[in-house]
């Protein structure tokens, strides 16, 4: 379950932030949000998806797991995504960077992948949609064990049109049209 810190931070107080744990925490709206410890069939599709792209070509440094977003909520914000795709300038933009945050004056990522965590779904439909349109991230993936779906989300003019994918259906990226992986597939990790 996702526990909200009660003190409202600015964007440099989060940044600034060090409660001596390794605990992760997201920024929404001035608030820390506690984020939960995944799932192992969330965190088998995550590293799923990370195997499957880097054997697809994209260079690993252009792929992270749980590196932070800087978004637009009320105020800035971050996000934590399971996996992102960075671009190739972006790459070069975090070359040597001592932490792993994309700051809002930096490129979007090419594609970011949230895994619907139980009680979480309203935060990666909803909220997070809207704040990765906004960023321009040109493609966001929802993978949904609980609901045994992939939704694919194409950044267009500033929102996002969207797939669903189920069963032995094939996804079909915008970003990566090589790809040649099922909605199951994913869903097994």
């Amino acid at each position: 379950m996702t526990t909200a810190i009660a003190k409202k931070m600015t964007f440099e107080e989060f940044l600034n932030y060090n409660d001596g744990t390794d605990t992760l925490y997201e920024l929404e709206n001035g608030k820390l949000i506690v984020k939960p410890s995944e799932s192992d069939i969330n965190q088998r599709i995550a590293t799923f998806l990370l195997i499957y792209f880097s054997q697809l070509g994209i260079p690993s440094y252009q792929l992270r797991m749980k590196a932070e977003l800087a978004v637009n909520s009320t105020q800035v914000g971050v996000r934590i995504p399971d996996l992102v795709v960075y671009s190739e300038e972006l790459a070069k933009v975090m070359e040597g960077v001592t932490r792993s945050l994309i700051l809002m004056d930096m490129p979007p990522p090419l594609l970011v992948v949230e895994v619907v965590s139980p009680n979480q779904e309203n935060r990666d439909y909803r909220y997070k949609r809207s704040e990765y349109a906004a960023r321009g991230v040109a493609e966001y993936w929802i993978v949904d064990p609980i609901a045994q779906k992939v939704t694919v989300l194409e950044w267009v003019e500033g929102f996002y049109e969207e797939q669903v994918y189920v069963g032995d259906r094939a996804i079909a990226s915008p970003m990566f049209a090589n790809l040649k992986l099922t909605a199951a597939e994913v869903l097994k990790g």
